[in-house]
């Protein structure tokens, strides 16, 4: 089983004091390290550092915004980071949310699968090296009735693996036709129906097997004896999920938990959150909202938890660990962690 780890998120981070602990993940054998792009860090930029700060680990964007970007800079920004890093890069995409679409970017969100297509495809066009003329619903290059004219990226051909980022049923499937590798959160092994069913027909209608895609999952990981406190302790971001994560109408990752029998505590969770009664909601939490999708308990029980993730199909963990660890405290931690992971080479 392969493992990634994460870069920035929600929080503050400081990529600079990161680079001790990425260059320890890869001595350690962590294969890749996605950077995040929410309101915060971007996702470009801490790549292009560490890759000069490392040998051997793949870098990717987890996930880089399909709205804050046209394609062909998304094409420019990818080529130039696999340069950067020799070859070490992957391009990690996802449509976000409309809370962060037109709340951040100001652009609209509507249909948002369709310009993820789009996306794809004239990145890859860009790729190959042809020049990008394109005509979709959502893009046409060149703009009709300008004065550009199509060209051709100053790289030469290139072949990137995208991985994209999705969760709602129809993005799913096309990301099982079409993509590299899937990025998957609000994953649980003990339901993967919720999101494999969906995979599995997407590559079906291609002429692909799921065993043609690298399927990585989130996975938050805590070890230790006092179990109760651990599962307590990671009920705010379950909340925050349910209801923050989106609006009140699109929200992927509320629609993932009702997908795997979660409805109720779903919507009751979504609607204490968004009428302000944050702790409300946090205690609305049930514990299987957290044990089913992470792996948090004694050495043991982890270990199964990994093994069921294996046998679910995942073949990639993204660790997500206590944020408010130390650098050497997340270290350990993931020293820890690697020597419980099954098939890890």
């Amino acid at each position: 089983m392969k493992v990634s780890i994460s870069i920035g998120a929600y929080n503050r981070v400081d990529v600079v004091g990161m680079v001790d602990y990425i260059q320890q993940a890869e001595k350690l054998g962590v294969t890749y390290a996605w950077s995040a792009e929410a309101w915060g860090h971007d996702a470009v930029t801490s790549l292009g550092y560490l890759a000069a700060k490392t040998e051997k680990i793949i870098l990717g964007t987890g996930i880089m915004q399909i709205s804050a970007r046209t394609p062909s800079m998304t094409a420019m920004t990818a080529l130039s980071l696999a340069n950067l890093s020799k070859g070490r890069f992957i391009l990690g995409l996802g449509v976000s949310g409309p809370q962060v679409v037109e709340g951040l970017q100001g652009v609209s969100y509507r249909g948002p699968l369709g310009r993820l297509k789009e996306n794809v495809e004239i990145i890859r066009m860009a790729f190959r090296g042809e020049k990008v003329a394109y005509e979709g619903k959502h893009f046409t290059l060149p703009l009709p009735g300008g004065e550009g004219k199509s060209l051709r990226l100053d790289h030469p051909p290139c072949d990137i693996p995208i991985f994209l980022a999705t969760l709602g049923p129809k993005s799913l499937e096309y990301t099982g036709a079409i993509a590299d590798g899937w990025l998957g959160t609000s994953f649980s092994p003990d339901h993967p129906e919720a999101h494999m069913e969906f995979l599995k027909k997407g590559a079906k209608s291609a002429g692909r097997n799921l065993t043609d895609i690298e399927l990585h999952s989130s996975c938050n990981v805590a070890i230790g004896e006092n179990v109760q406190e651990m599962i307590d302790a990671h009920k705010p971001g379950v909340a925050f999920s349910m209801g923050a994560m989106g609006s009140e109408k699109t929200n992927f990752y509320n629609d993932a938990f009702k997908r795997a029998g979660y409805t109720d505590d779903a919507l009751a969770i979504q609607r204490l959150w968004k009428d302000g009664k944050r702790q409300a909601a946090i205690d609305r939490v049930p514990d299987a909202m957290v044990t089913e999708f992470s792996a948090i308990g004694t050495k043991d029980m982890v270990r199964k938890r990994f093994e069921t993730y294996r046998d679910a199909g995942i073949n990639g963990l993204t660790l997500r660990l206590d944020s408010d660890l130390e650098i050497s405290q997340r270290i350990s931690q993931l020293e820890r962690i690697m020597d419980l992971l099954p098939d890890r080479h």
